[in-house]
């Protein structure tokens, strides 16, 4: 099992795949890793952060990527919006992380029960606010490919990945992107 360190850089898309991976099978169990004191950890980062992932994920106050994939300060860069959605904020977000932070893998993790994505499923019968629309424009074409609530969320990843993958300052050949999906009553993670 291997740890992050503060001054780490993973440069292997995979072995930074497989940390989030063994964090969340520590979530499941209860067997968390040990967290230093975080006023130590944010001296450490002061000068520069090394995260060894990028999430984009939903804003949800259930989904909270550090704790899911059992990871500490400095381990991640979270993007969130409702919905998971790769608006053009997010995709700079994004860039910023594969460019800036020299991250190799983007995970766009979704979840079960999601908010954005029912409100997106009943659009048609509310009225919502203009910046509401504009999150439901994102989402509407996972609805158009059929199912329920969580069928629909994983739409919503399938076609966020796929739209990441077509951003040219992101994909390059050693750059990962995948989807993730959250189940909030479990905390399983399953990759998509």
């Amino acid at each position: 099992m291997k740890i992050h360190q503060p001054a780490e850089s993973i440069e292997d898309a995979s072995v930074a795949l497989q940390m989030l991976k063994d964090g969340n099978e520590r979530y499941l169990k209860g067997e968390f890793i040990q967290k230093k004191n975080y006023n130590a950890d944010r001296e450490a980062f002061t000068g520069a952060q090394k995260p060894f992932s990028a999430i984009l994920t939903c804003s949800d106050s259930r989904v909270a990527p550090e704790i899911i994939f059992d990871q500490k300060l400095g381990d991640l860069f979270i993007v969130r919006n409702a919905g998971n959605i790769a608006c053009k904020t997010a995709l700079g977000s994004l860039e910023y992380a594969i460019e800036y932070l020299n991250v190799k893998l983007i995970v766009v993790c979704g979840h079960s029960n999601c908010g954005a994505v029912a409100a997106a499923y009943e659009s048609s019968k509310n009225e919502f606010p203009v910046n509401i629309k504009e999150i439901i424009s994102h989402i509407k074409p996972a609805i158009e490919k059929g199912g329920d609530i969580n069928n629909i969320a994983h739409n919503n990843i399938e076609n966020m990945v796929n739209k990441i993958k077509t951003d040219e300052i992101i994909i390059k050949p050693d750059i990962l992107v995948v989807g993730a999906f959250y189940n909030i009553h479990s905390g399983i993670v399953d990759w998509l």
